[in-house]
């Protein structure tokens, strides 16, 4: 038996540009200089891929068809949140995520960008070297991004 259920399921986007750089949102709700790669939970009977998209289109305005997914991360990743964050977020439901991730490349242009959506998410946007987002993560979700580095490596 394992402990699946004590996680939110959700997925995660790590999109590229044509420099082979990474979009990474800096949270409209975090004061530290934490910025993140899109993601977001998985609607009940919705599927991992198709939930990706949406939520890189609802937190980036980026629509799914200037997306091409290139890889699916071998198996989900989990990451346990501060407890404080939990009780905030979820009401203690859940300790943490359960995600699948993806490597997909940005087939757009900069302008194609707008994270000022109906429910915003980011304050400001970038693209980013690879190799620095355990760096710009949260501490919490670093060994996760090292995952996604080591996981996606012969494509980066």
């Amino acid at each position: 038996m394992t402990d699946d259920h004590l996680y939110r399921r959700g997925v995660g986007v790590m999109l590229l540009n044509a420099d082979n750089l990474v979009f990474v949102g800096r949270r409209i709700d975090n004061r530290d200089e934490a910025w993140q790669m899109p993601q977001g939970g998985i609607d009940k009977g919705e599927k991992p891929w198709p939930a990706a998209l949406r939520e890189l289109q609802e937190e980036t305005g980026i629509r799914p068809r200037l997306v091409e997914k290139i890889a699916s991360h071998p198996q989900p990743l989990r990451y346990e949140i501060p407890d404080a964050i939990a009780l905030r977020l979820w009401d203690g439901k859940w300790i943490g995520q359960l995600q699948d991730w993806y490597l997909a490349r940005f087939l757009g242009t900069d302008d194609d960008i707008d994270i000022a959506t109906k429910h915003p998410e980011f304050s400001h946007w970038k693209w980013a070297e690879p190799h620095l987002l355990p760096e710009l993560i949260v501490p919490f979700k670093r060994d996760l991004y090292r995952e996604l580095l080591r996981g996606f490596a012969e494509y980066l």
